[in-house]
């Protein structure tokens, strides 16, 4: 069968996000089907997808929704209208079956079965469309495999699968625009995450348990990618420490494998064992990016963290005397905020030295998260509601504004202090370094 894999997400901002879990569903495909991968961010419109779709002429069609909205309560931004313009605009020129899936759909499979008109979605890891193409080849419903669902129906969430999850890595043009803008490809280390925060909807896209991928497999895409072109690479874990032993013996395979260029991660500000960020930094790690979420105890306890405040600060002293970038992502707004809560994260946000912090104020609300429940509880929201236009949690104490109010007075000669991601100033900023040859996130150029 000919089969066309699309990426439908169209954020750049703060910088290009290359579609690896694309590839990850391309290798899981029988060498039988033809395959070819489409990325709306490459064409940079509808229309390219349209000319593929006449040239190619694709049976199946699967589409990767990965964002709902930018999860941003200061600047939000809905996307369901491009992706159902782009499904329409599909239907017009094809006959394929269409069949979406990804970590946006993951979360709400129903809504999106009823608003967007697919013909099938498949739940879960985007690799079950393996088994889905072989159904449809033999004629049998591919509604009744584990995480496929179909018009009308219940999602039923499958276990996750315990694969060695292959990729497949080429130098093709759309490697080569992401690598032109910025230089950095991703990959993972691993899958699942252990943690039990109340917002987080990775325990549910990916599982609560770790699934890790064997550290010289890992290391050996990164090898291809670096081969590939890329200049810098981004472990795209949920949190790239959940294991210190795993990510270091990662570490320990990049070097004996002979990468070279920087990477990042995302990091839980966890007490680290002696030396860890040093080894890793040894292994070519440049750039550390702490999910702190909050500088006030009681907050760290509400969002059930793995941490306090006494081990942010020993993470953060840690990574920088190991000559790292480092940035801290606050959320605010969660239950139990105040006042008093906000100003002592912004006490604490002070006494991070050498640093750049990122103020999210307002914690998006999705379904099968605690938060959801708490919502509920509270009356914020009611089981009715679809939540594709994004709702945000309200705390008792102190509102939205209040928390934007107080951040913006407080980051007046902070200019390492952003609300959000950084907006258009961190836009432009990263789009002037990647022109003249820079590579990778770039926020170490924000740090005061």
């Amino acid at each position: 069968m000919k089969v066309l894999l699309v990426s439908a997400n169209t954020v750049r901002t703060p910088y290009y996000v290359y579609p690896l879990g694309l590839d990850y569903v391309a290798s899981s495909i029988s060498g039988r089907h033809r395959v070819k991968i489409a990325d709306i961010n490459v064409g940079g419109k509808a229309q390219s997808i349209l000319d593929l779709l006449r040239d190619f002429d694709p049976e199946v069609i699967g589409i990767s929704i990965r964002n709902i909205d930018n999860v941003d309560a200061s600047d939000s931004r809905n996307f369901i209208k491009k992706y159902r313009d782009l499904i329409l605009a599909i239907r017009k020129n094809s006959g394929a079956v269409i069949l979406l899936g990804g970590s946006g759909f993951t979360i709400f499979p129903e809504r999106l079965m009823r608003v967007l008109e697919p013909d099938y979605g498949i739940i879960g890891e985007g690799e079950r469309m393996a088994a889905f193409l072989e159904a449809l080849e033999s004629g049998k419903d591919p509604s009744s495999l584990p995480g496929v669902i179909a018009p009308g129906a219940r999602e039923a969430f499958p276990p996750p699968l315990d694969t060695p999850f292959p990729r497949t890595v080429t130098a093709d043009s759309a490697a080569l625009f992401y690598i032109a803008r910025g230089g950095m490809l991703n990959l993972q280390s691993k899958r699942g995450c252990t943690y039990r925060c109340i917002y987080c909807t990775y325990p549910h896209i990916e599982g609560a348990a770790l699934r890790l991928i064997p550290a010289e497999d890992v290391a050996d895409t990164a090898r291809k990618l670096e081969q590939a072109g890329a200049r810098y690479l981004y472990l795209t874990d949920s949190v790239f420490n959940t294991s210190y032993d795993h990510s270091t013996d990662v570490a320990r395979a990049f070097m004996r494998k002979g990468v070279s260029v920087p990477w990042g991660a995302f990091f839980a500000p966890t007490r680290p064992p002696e030396g860890y960020y040093r080894e890793l930094r040894r292994a070519g790690l440049t750039h550390v990016e702490f999910g702190t979420e909050a500088l006030a105890d009681k907050m760290l306890a509400s969002y059930r963290k793995p941490f306090r405040i006494d081990d942010v600060f020993s993470a953060h002293k840690a990574a920088l005397d190991s000559g790292l970038y480092v940035a801290h992502y606050i959320l605010l707004g969660g239950p139990g905020e105040n006042g008093d809560t906000v100003r002592e994260t912004l006490d604490n946000a002070e006494r991070l030295d050498n640093t750049v912090i990122f103020f999210f104020c307002g914690i998006r609300i999705f379904p099968h998260t605690e938060i959801y429940e708490t919502a509920l509880r509270e009356g914020q929201i009611s089981e009715s509601d679809d939540l594709l236009e994004p709702v945000f949690y309200q705390s008792r104490s102190i509102s939205g504004e209040e928390i934007i109010r107080t951040v913006e007075e407080r980051s007046h000669g902070h200019e390492n202090w952003f609300i959000g991601s950084g907006g258009n100033k961190a836009a432009r900023l990263v789009s002037r370094l990647h022109k003249k040859g820079h590579t990778g996130p770039l926020w170490e150029y924000m740090i005061r």
